[in-house]
């Protein structure tokens, strides 16, 4: 197990968490599935049966000494669908085993890595037990997530959802506050996951998404969930009108769909109008859901209010998304 002290301050752009992170950053255990490989069901945490688990589950982790040390970032390792896969768990400083504590798990984006995520969201910082999970390699051999067409063809969401069967048997996660956010394809991931696991994430906060429509395919959540976007106007890299080419949607039209899925009303109210910052906000959506849209004129393909390099292009700091967003968690647990 390696260990390491999370980077929260900014960095040069030419760091090791540049978002061109190369696939030699990627750890051996990533890239032991190929893009081909058929994922093989076997045993899950305590024996059970491995597959996706779509509703709340019982937290056993309560009352049992922590697996990590609180305050440290380390690496640990997980099998789903008989691949063995990595993520980077940070325990907060004030972590106790018989408190139940709030669960954040990000994704970084395509060619990115647990821990360039982690240093420049700065969401160890919080009051949460915080995963950064890592992607398989796919297409070009860069790490990706499921859902986007270089993705490795693995089963990333029974990867969460194992993940999640595993943190809440060996830590005190509380079950009504799991929530997910990402940058990039990893934005796109925790889309599909809002799809997929209704009913046991809480809310999502994705950053700079693709949304690829292919993996968003037949979305059917089984309750409505709350979803908080951030999006630049002038990302180079998802271009927020849209790539109909590559199968991106305007992302505004990716949040409007979101809330004609959560059942609130059709127009949307300006909640925000500061320097480069519009919010648009859904409301009247069915069981206290919500959805908000952060607009950021000129931003880039970056992370707002970022704390070492996140992207190419234009760096808001009139707000900072991790802020904006465990408020919006905060708001909205499982209910």
């Amino acid at each position: 197990m390696r260990t390491f002290t999370p980077k929260l301050l900014r960095v040069a752009a030419s760091a090791a968490l540049v978002v061109g992170l190369t696939a030699a950053a990627v750890t051996p255990a990533s890239a032991s599935a190929s893009a081909s490989a058929e994922p093989v069901r076997q045993a899950g945490p305590r024996g059970h049966q491995s597959g996706v688990v779509d509703h709340r589950v019982p937290t056993r982790g309560c009352r049992r000494p922590p697996t990590a040390e609180p305050g440290v970032s380390e690496q640990h390792t997980i099998v789903s669908g008989g691949v063995t896969r990595s993520y980077v768990l940070h325990l907060p400083a004030t972590y106790r085993p018989g408190r139940k504590t709030p669960l954040v798990m990000a994704f970084h984006g395509r060619k990115g890595s647990s821990e360039q995520i982690e240093g420049f969201s700065g969401i160890s910082a919080l009051d949460a037990i915080a995963v950064y999970p890592l992607g398989l390699i796919g297409e070009g051999g860069h790490t990706a997530w499921q859902g986007a067409p270089y993705a490795a063809g693995a089963d990333d969401v029974l990867f969460v959802s194992d993940l999640l069967n595993e943190l809440q048997g060996t830590l005190c996660v509380d079950p009504a506050r799991i929530f997910v956010t990402g940058k990039s394809n990893g934005a796109g991931f925790a889309g599909v996951l809002a799809c997929r696991l209704s009913r046991r994430i809480a809310a999502a906060a994705p950053v700079s998404g693709a949304f690829y429509q292919a993996g968003e395919q037949n979305c059917a959540p089984r309750r409505a969930v709350p979803i908080l976007d951030f999006h630049g106007t002038a990302d180079s890299i998802v271009d927020y009108l849209g790539e109909p080419e590559d199968g991106l949607p305007p992302v505004f039209d990716w949040t409007a769909a979101w809330a004609e899925r959560d059942g609130c009303d059709g127009t949307p109210q300006t909640i925000v109008a500061k320097d480069d910052i519009t919010a648009f906000q859904w409301t009247g959506c069915r069981a206290h859901s919500t959805v908000i849209h952060y607009r950021i004129e000129g931003g880039g393909h970056t992370w707002p209010g970022e704390l070492a390099d996140s992207g190419p292009g234009h760096v808001t700091q009139t707000i900072s998304a991790t802020a904006v967003m465990w408020d919006f968690f905060k708001t909205h647990p499982l209910r």
